[in-house]
């Protein structure tokens, strides 16, 4: 059964110069080992329709990534990006998870109890109390807070015209490198990208 846990503060300033007018708010509600965000940070997203042969580019991507070291953010939302966190605990890089609500009563499942314990996974959320329910409001804001806070973003995929392709429009051209997943269902991207990347390039292209 799910364990409840006590919340922390954190209360570093963020700027988001490629995120245009993203207001970072400070402190941040976080649960787990905070020293994890001094790290360098790749932020993962992915929409939630997704081909199949993403799917299987972006698992063996996140399998590179596995133990070495990458510290990945995401919301974790999508049914893609919740099986590539599977994956990246099951290595030993630290994981930060960014829900679309506030902390507040939040219960953390048995499976991320032993993470947590040892320092390598962080919850982390943008959300005052009282925005306690996720919302398409409220997961826009929280994917243009990982965005901002990025070193790197890596797209597995951004369904066309949606908000993760929007995101995409938004970062293009900015102060932080867009890295796509190679993939013909990515074509839209290509122009929008700072590089495509596959399992065979993700470590080069995600070095921080």
């Amino acid at each position: 059964m799910p364990a409840s846990h006590p919340k922390g503060k954190f209360g570093t300033k963020f700027q988001a110069p490629s995120v245009g007018t993203t207001v970072i708010p400070e402190p941040l509600n976080a649960l787990g080992d905070v020293a994890i965000f001094n790290k360098p940070i790749l932020t993962l997203f992915c929409s939630v329709r997704c081909p199949g042969s993403i799917i299987l580019k972006i698992c063996d991507c996140m399998k590179m990534l596995r133990g070495a070291g990458v510290t990945v953010i995401s919301g974790f939302h999508s049914p893609v990006e919740k099986e590539c966190l599977n994956i990246l605990l099951r290595g030993s890089q630290p994981v930060i998870v960014c829900p679309a609500k506030s902390l507040e009563g939040m219960r953390v499942k048995t499976e991320y109890q032993k993470p947590l314990e040892e320092g390598r996974l962080l919850f982390l959320s943008p959300f005052s109390q009282g925005e306690n329910r996720a919302s398409a409001g409220r997961a826009v804001r929280r994917n243009d807070f990982v965005a901002a806070v990025a070193d790197k973003v890596l797209v597995a995929y951004a369904h066309p015209g949606g908000s993760v392709e929007r995101l995409c429009q938004k970062l293009s051209g900015g102060q932080t490198p867009l890295l796509v997943l190679d993939d013909m269902h990515n074509n839209h991207l290509r122009t929008l990208a700072t590089g495509m990347v596959g399992p065979k390039t993700i470590m080069t292209a995600t070095a921080l």
